[in-house]
This record gives C-alpha cells, sequence and structure tokens, in this order.
C-alpha cells in the first residue's frame, strides 16, 4: 500500500511538472476547449433525445437537412454539427477538380484544406472539415489569449477574454463544420503578429484569410492602421514610404481575394462568377449596409431580433472605444456592416456573421475587472448561448444559420 501510495504521489507531481512546463496560453486554451467541446456535446445530445418523436419535428424545411446529418454520420454527437452551409462546403471538398466547376458561390479555402486532410482520414472529407474547424478553434483560443495579454495588460484580462470568446453567443459555431473558427483564428492570428511587427507573417496569414472569406479582404484595413499606431500616425512622403517597406506584406490580402478571383476566371470564364452565383442563388447584392439594419429593425421580429443583436454589438465596441484599440472598433465595425451590405438575405444569417467580431469580448473582459461582474457576465452569457444552441439543435436551425 505504501508503494502505491509513493507511486501515485510521484506520478502526480510528474503531471504537475509537465503542466508547468506547458505555456500559459495553451494550457488554458486547452481547457477551455475541452470543456465546451464535453458541455455541448453533452446539451446537443440531451436536445436531440428530447426531440425525437415529437409530432412535426423536424419541420418541413429542415427534413432535407436531418437526412443529410444522417448521411454523414450515424454518430448523432458528430452529425450534430453539420449544418445547411456545411453540406456545401462537403460538396465542394468532394468535386472532382478537373471538368466544369459551377460552384463559386464560396471562397474555397475552407473546402479545399479538407481534400488532403480527407486523404489522410480515408477520404472522410466530412470528419475532415470538422477536425479543422476543432483545430482552428483551439488555435485560436491560444492566439486570442497572447493577444489579449499584450492589449489588456496581465494574464487574468486574457484569461477572461478567452473565455468571453468561447461564451459569445453563437461561439457554438466554432465548433461545427464551418468557415467562423478558420476565419477568426487567421484573423487573431495576423492581429498577434502584427502588434509584434511580423508583418511578413502578417501578409501570409491575411492571404489565407482573404481566401477563406469574402469579408477578409477588408482587415487590410484596420491591420494597416495598426502599423500606423506603431510609427505613432506620423504622415508624409518619407513616413508613407517606410510604411511601403515595412507593410507591404498587406498587398498579399487583396491578392488573396484576386487569387479567387482568377479561379473563378479559369474555371468559370468569368472574374466574378461568384458574385453571380450569389446573386442567383441567395438574391445578394452589394448595397448600403445601414438601411439594410433600419429595415430589419422595423421588418419581421425574428429580423428585428437579430439585427438588435447587431446594434448591441455595435454599441458595446464604441462604448468601450480606447484610441490605442482604434484598428480593433473598425475591425469589429466592419464585420457587422460587411455582412448587412448583402441585403435582406443577411437577416437569417446575421447572428453567425457577428461571431467574426471578436473584439467585443476584449471591451467586456476590460469591463468585467470586478469579479462579481465576471461571475454574472459569465452566467449571462453562457445562458444565451444556451437557448440558442437549443434553438439550432431544435430544428430552428435558420434562426442563427
Amino acid at each position: 500500500m505504501h508503494r502505491w501510495r509513493s507511486g501515485a504521489v510521484e506520478l502526480a507531481a510528474s503531471g504537475r511538472r509537465v503542466a508547468r512546463r506547458v505555456p500559459a496560453p495553451w494550457a488554458y486554451a486547452l481547457g477551455l476547449f475541452l470543456g465546451a467541446k464535453v458541455l455541448l456535446t453533452l446539451l446537443g445530445l440531451l436536445v436531440l433525445h428530447a426531440w425525437d418523436g415529437v409530432p412535426g419535428a423536424p419541420p418541413a424545411d429542415e427534413a432535407l437537412m436531418w437526412a443529410q446529418q444522417r448521411d454523414i454520420s450515424g454518430h448523432r454527437w458528430i452529425s450534430l454539427w453539420f449544418a445547411w452551409d456545411s453540406m456545401l462546403y462537403l460538396r465542394l471538398s468532394q468535386l472532382p477538380l478537373t471538368g466544369p466547376w459551377h460552384d463559386f458561390g464560396f471562397p474555397l479555402l475552407y473546402p479545399f484544406l479538407a481534400r488532403p486532410v480527407g486523404a489522410l482520414l480515408g477520404g472522410n472529407n466530412a470528419l475532415a472539415l470538422l477536425l479543422i474547424s476543432n483545430v482552428a478553434f483551439l488555435v485560436a483560443l491560444s492566439y486570442g489569449y497572447r493577444l489579449a495579454e499584450l492589449l489588456l495588460g496581465d494574464a487574468s484580462a486574457a484569461r477572461r477574454f478567452t473565455r468571453y470568446l468561447v461564451l459569445l453567443p453563437t461561439a457554438f459555431l466554432f465548433q461545427a463544420a464551418l468557415t467562423e473558427s478558420l476565419f477568426v483564428c487567421l484573423a487573431l492570428a495576423a492581429f498577434y503578429h502584427a502588434e509584434r511587427g511580423r508583418w511578413v507573417l502578417v501578409g501570409v496569414l491575411g492571404y489565407f484569410l482573404a481566401m477563406s472569406r469574402s469579408v477578409g479582404l477588408l482587415v487590410a484595413l484596420p491591420l494597416a492602421l495598426v502599423l500606423l499606431r506603431q510609427h505613432e500616425w506620423r504622415l508624409g512622403p518619407r513616413a508613407l514610404l517606410g510604411y511601403l517597406r515595412i507593410g507591404w506584406p498587406l498587398l498579399l490580402l487583396p491578392a488573396g481575394w484576386l487569387t479567387f478571383m482568377a479561379y473563378c476566371r479559369w474555371r468559370g470564364g468569368d472574374w466574378f462568377a461568384y458574385q453571380h452565383a450569389q446573386r442567383t442563388g441567395w438574391g445578394i447584392e452589394v448595397q448600403n449596409p445601414v438601411p439594410v439594419l433600419l429595415d430589419g429593425l422595423a421588418g419581421a421580429p425574428l429580423d428585428a431580433a437579430r439585427v438588435w443583436f447587431a446594434v448591441v454589438v455595435l454599441v458595446v465596441l464604441a462604448a468601450g472605444f480606447r484610441r490605442r484599440e482604434l484598428p480593433y472598433l473598425v475591425y469589429g465595425v466592419l464585420m457587422v456592416l460587411a455582412p448587412a451590405s448583402i441585403g435582406p438575405p443577411v437577416y437569417k444569417s446575421l447572428l453567425r456573421y457577428l461571431l467574426a467580431a471578436f473584439p467585443v469580448a476584449l471591451v467586456l473582459a476590460r469591463w468585467a475587472r470586478h469579479a462579481s461582474v465576471d461571475v454574472w457576465l459569465t452566467a449571462a452569457l453562457a445562458l444565451v448561448q444556451g437557448v440558442l444552441f437549443t434553438l439550432w439543435l431544435s430544428y430552428w436551425t435558420h434562426t442563427i444559420i
């Protein structure tokens, strides 16, 4: 017995030594990631079980998606993370690269990454999409911790930011087979390395950011503001030459989107094939985002509720504004207004698109310095996310996506 206890004590001590060697961002990020994964999976299975056999479930407009989920996997803890756009990404990852190509509505980084990953998984591209999303989510949490530590100045604030990133109202989508986690991961990584002055790496990350979602191209503006701030907002011919010498990698962001346009031209004969596909498939046409949001507030109750979420995000960003964080304010506003520029079709997916506005979690982390505020805010965010996740699983998927 004594020998067994000594062995257990030694094993525990070894575990503590290993844990101390793990960098704080990764240890905390991994804990949050695993905690969110377990809790949401258990809640998801409970909700789906509760809906089994309920008359009228799923509704007629969700029945196709429900059948597609069953085709992807017989394990519900896997299939529940696939909804609507996930099926389109899966199709894009499986289309042959030879012959005619007609699917230009989505940037191709995410589904094309699933091709080599899926090959390693025995051809299971669905599992590859899910793996990419979850790995990107974990890496995003690590970069978020380090970025918040730079901006907010201490480890406790960085932990709050990372926790709030996990608790944002629709943050459960970070674990789904969608582009949100990959996009936010690349954005957080780009901002972190911009703050450290690693502009070539920023450009490389930005190139892939612009290929992950169309709004990625716009991130060049707030990243350029980081560069200006680092040089005390100096202007003039000599300063501009200096900015060009240091910040030229930012040109890789428009190059990323031009790469997708070149693919459209190569395979579809039209540089703007993506635009035409979006107009035909979803009625998307670029327009002034402000009237779109105002019309949503005066529209159907569900649309108004979703637009109010966007208004709250804008108010929090503006209320928490600090001059040093101007790039993050601009980024957050762009992540709200850019989706709204696609017109009324945005209402259906607005809660999903708002997830990209990670600077709102920076503001919340600063506001929640007092432990009591942190506890109440954490509880409130967890409750809102739980309700939305339940709606998402209860065949009300179009409330969020």
